[in-house]
C-alpha cells in the first residue's frame, strides 16, 4: 500500500511540474545589471542594443530598477520625440514591473528631463504566440489591456505621476501588476506529504 502512495506522489509531483513549466513566463531585468538610468554619452544605444539580444513573448515581463527617474509607457510618435507629458502609464517608485501582453513594439522613455534625448529609452518587440489573424477594416479596434497594479492607488502611493492609466484608443499592449511568487510547487508538495502521512 505503501508503494502505492510513492507512486501517486512522484506522478502528482511529476505532473504539477510540468503544468508548472509549461507556461512558464520570463522576467526581464531592463539594462541587466545596470539597470534603468541615463546612458553614457558614447553608448545612447544600449538599451535598444539590450533589447536586441533578448526574445520577448507574451507573457514575459520587464522589471524597470532605478533611482531618482521613472520609466513612461508611451505611444511610437512621444518615443521618437521624447515626448513625456501625455504616458499611458508613468512610474517613479524605483522598481517597476511591466507585463507584455500584446504581440508588437512597446515604446519607453525615462521622464526626466533629457534623459531621453540622451539615450533612455528602448522599444521592446514582443513576438507573436501565433500568425496574426488578418483583421479588416471595419473590425473595430481593439480595447485597451493596460491595468494597473491596486497598490499603485494605495494610501502610501497616492500620487498620479507614481501610477497614471490614460484611458486610450490605441493599446500600448502592456499591463503592469504585481506578480505573486507561484504556489503551484509548495501546494504539490504540501499535498504529496499529507498523501504520505495519511494511514
Amino acid at each position: 500500500m505503501a508503494s502505492i502512495k510513492f507512486v501517486i506522489c512522484g506522478f502528482l509531483i511529476i505532473f504539477l511540474a510540468a503544468i508548472g513549466s509549461v507556461g512558464a513566463e520570463r522576467q526581464f531585468k531592463v539594462g541587466d545589471h545596470l539597470g534603468w538610468h541615463e546612458p553614457a554619452p558614447n553608448n545612447t544605444a544600449f538599451y535598444n542594443q539590450w533589447a536586441a539580444k533578448n526574445r520577448f513573448q507574451i507573457g514575459d515581463s520587464l522589471v524597470f530598477e532605478y533611482q531618482n527617474d521613472s520609466v513612461l509607457t508611451v505611444e511610437k510618435e512621444d518615443y521618437y520625440n521624447c515626448d513625456s507629458k501625455d504616458p499611458i502609464i508613468s512610474f517613479n517608485n524605483g522598481r517597476s514591473i511591466i507585463n507584455l501582453e500584446r504581440a508588437g513594439p512597446s515604446y519607453f522613455i525615462s521622464g526626466t528631463d533629457n534623459h531621453c534625448e540622451n539615450g533612455q529609452r528602448l522599444i521592446v518587440e514582443v513576438m507573436s504566440q501565433h500568425p496574426p489573424h488578418q483583421i479588416s477594416a471595419d473590425a473595430p479596434s481593439p480595447s485597451p489591456l493596460i491595468s494597473a497594479p491596486p497598490e499603485a492607488f494605495s494610501a502610501e502611493a497616492p500620487s498620479p505621476a507614481h501610477a497614471r492609466v490614460r484611458a486610450h484608443s490605441h493599446s500600448s499592449g502592456v499591463s503592469v501588476s504585481a506578480i505573486p511568487a507561484s504556489i503551484l510547487m509548495p501546494l504539490s508538495a504540501t499535498l504529496a506529504i499529507v498523501l504520505l502521512l495519511a494511514p
